[in-house]
């Protein structure tokens, strides 16, 4: 029995892969060889939700070869099917050579489950290592005590300086992985697409000021964010252009990704250094597309916040142009708000930014495909698009092709159920239903000891105008209130600093109503600004030269409808205790959507005859 499995084995056929010229007779296009040995690798960075990655030896009863899983191949692990002693096929490899160690980075292989696992054949030896100029380097797929040879510590030989220069002159013989990038690989050559540019940034701090790019990089093995600093930023950016294939060869720093910049899934990002060669490829093929793994709108509801996914869509509707600002550098920001559908019969809203947002022109019902958007839970769930992110218009792939027919055949005249529920769930996990005022005085919302949180429906009916607004600290962050010491100068205790004016912020007192009750709740700045539609200091500047118009601004505001998230919580004000209901957020309430729900609640009482 031993003797049939092993005539299934490509004897040779390991020396053959490595050294083609010296074994052509031996050379396997699917060399089948035996499992000797798994083991699975730490995350880089200990991180939950990284992928898992895996060694494995492969023998062809004559030599042995240390050898690591693309994470797409992780299935066979997966599903229990490659198991120590296993029989295997490998349908896609790539072999690479570092420092003269022999590695294979497997892509797709096939398992022969129906010849079972058996003790190893033979007695595999190490294939022989080539002798180079410099010792070798451990690798990512080389371990302490890994099958085969011990490891050996080695002092990093550093790397000559050269000029920057095109990588015309450098052999692409030897192409490495994304995969098996690493800080301690050395002398790799990747082969990779161009599947994001971001714009240039620049940055100014108390150690000076510079600028940078970064782009996203694919292969068949996976994605890496690569960023040129200042020269090299100079050198490449126009080097580089979407889509396009490039050489990228070391000396290039790989080191661990700074994962709140980067949407992709790799423990590593690379810096472009002085002399990085990059070569655009004369063959633009051999490297596949942009990589999608999309979630349907559908399945968004059970997605976490701040997760990072891929979605695809069919374009409902697109705002205008709008603008907002930082509150932490009180910058602005362009943004436009587009809302998508697909087969699940679910709608959401998606926000672009900055030059996307005011260059976006896409016709309405186009499939877009977008790469790198962050899912938030605000005011139920909402997408936004990353600034390493990307977008693509009628993509050329099977799923844009299936929600296009979808879309013509039937979707165009199908009703959407928006994600913004009437329940809203809140980064903490709370579940604020809505809720009717007289139910928000019934159920006693906000008498227990801890605060209760809830949503209604409600018109402004008036506003309390004696005081709207507080003097706050100009410094950034502070917003704590100022006392006028002299003519022009407000001093605020918390900074020990004096201003020459305050800014103000509003702090608002206002009277809703529902078909139940009224209420009276309490609103901050950004409530504020939504309800009276100027900031706190151009109010206050009407109430010292224009008291007609400032009175006529609160009258504006009243009569109007709003969804208002709200907190309920017990306060004691001069040994008074009173539940004060708090402003979270608000928003003008959407009637056209409001109308729909109603006809759908009608329908509900409706009688089958």
């Amino acid at each position: 029995m031993a003797t049939d499995i092993m005539s299934h084995i490509s004897q040779g056929s390991l020396s053959a892969i490595f050294s083609p010229e010296t074994h052509p007779s031996r050379t396997v296009a699917q060399p089948v060889l035996q499992c000797v040995q798994i083991k699975p690798l730490p995350s880089q960075q200990g991180q939950p939700g990284a992928p898992e990655r895996y060694r494995v030896v492969f023998s062809d009863i004559q030599n042995f070869v240390q050898s690591m899983l693309a994470t797409q191949a992780n299935g066979v692990i997966k599903e229990d099917k490659l198991k120590k002693g296993s029989i295997v096929r490998l349908k896609s490899f790539q072999a690479n050579q570092v420092k003269g160690k022999r590695i294979l980075i497997v892509l797709d292989l096939d398992v022969f489950e129906e010849l079972g696992t058996h003790e190893k054949f033979g007695e595999p030896k190490a294939l022989e290592i080539v002798e180079e100029d410099s010792k070798p380097q451990p690798t990512t797929i080389s371990s302490n005590g890994f099958y085969g040879n011990k490891p050996q510590q080695q002092p990093q030989q550093q790397t000559a300086n050269t000029q920057l220069k095109t990588a015309k002159s450098a052999s692409h013989a030897n192409i490495y992985p994304i995969e098996a990038l690493s800080p301690y690989a050395h002398k790799w050559t990747i082969k990779v697409r161009c599947t994001h540019k971001s714009d240039i940034k620049t940055w100014h701090n108390k150690n000076g000021e510079g600028r940078l790019f970064s782009v996203n990089l694919l292969d068949e093995t996976g994605e890496i964010r690569g960023t040129g600093f200042n020269d090299q930023c100079d050198a490449l950016y126009e080097l580089f252009q979407d889509g396009s294939v490039y050489y990228i060869s070391s000396p290039c720093r790989v080191q661990l990704a700074k994962k709140q910049f980067t949407n992709l899934n790799n423990d590593y990002e690379l810096t472009f250094e002085r002399d990085t060669v990059v070569e655009k490829a004369e063959e633009q093929d051999g490297v596949p597309q942009i990589r999608f793994n999309f979630t349907s709108i559908g399945d968004l509801a059970s997605i976490e916040k701040d997760t990072t996914i891929d979605v695809i869509g069919v374009l409902q509707n697109v705002a205008e142009t709008s603008q907002i600002t930082s509150k932490t550098t009180s910058k602005p920001y362009d943004k436009r708000d587009l809302t998508l559908v697909d087969n699940t019969q679910r709608s959401v809203r998606l926000t672009i930014w900055g030059n996307t947002a005011t260059s976006f022109d896409v016709s309405e019902e186009s499939v877009i495909a977008f790469k790198g958007v962050k899912v938030s839970d605000f005011d139920g769930k909402s997408l936004s698009l990353l600034s390493s992110g990307s977008m693509t218009v009628d993509p050329d792939i099977d799923e844009a092709h299936k929600l296009k027919g979808w879309y013509d055949a039937q979707g165009r005249n199908d009703k959407f159920e928006s994600l913004r529920d009437d329940s809203v769930r809140t980064s903490s996990g709370r579940n604020e239903e809505f809720k009717s005022i007289l139910q928000v005085k019934d159920e006693n919302l906000g008498m227990s000891e801890t605060p209760d949180y809830f949503s209604t429906k409600a018109t402004i009916v008036s506003i309390r105008q004696e005081s709207f607004a507080y003097p706050s600290c100009l410094t950034e962050g502070c917003n704590k209130k100022v006392v006028e010491t002299d003519p022009n100068e407000w001093r605020c205790e918390k900074c020990d600093k004096t201003h020459p004016r305050p800014e103000y912020r509003y702090i608002m007192r206002l009277c809703v109503n529902d078909h139940t009750g009224s209420l009276w709740l309490n609103g901050f700045e950004e409530v504020g600004r939504l309800v009276m539609g100027m900031t706190a200091d151009q109010l206050m500047e009407l109430k010292e030269n224009n008291e007609k118009a400032k009175d006529n601004v609160f009258q504006d505001a009243t009569c109007k409808a709003y969804t208002f998230r709200c907190r309920a919580k017990m306060d004691t004000y001069q040994e008074v205790q009173s539940v004060r209901y708090q402003i979270l957020s608000a928003s003008p309430l959407n009637f056209s959507r409001e109308s729909a729900k109603l006809v759908e609640m009608i329908k509900q009482y409706s009688i089958a005859e």
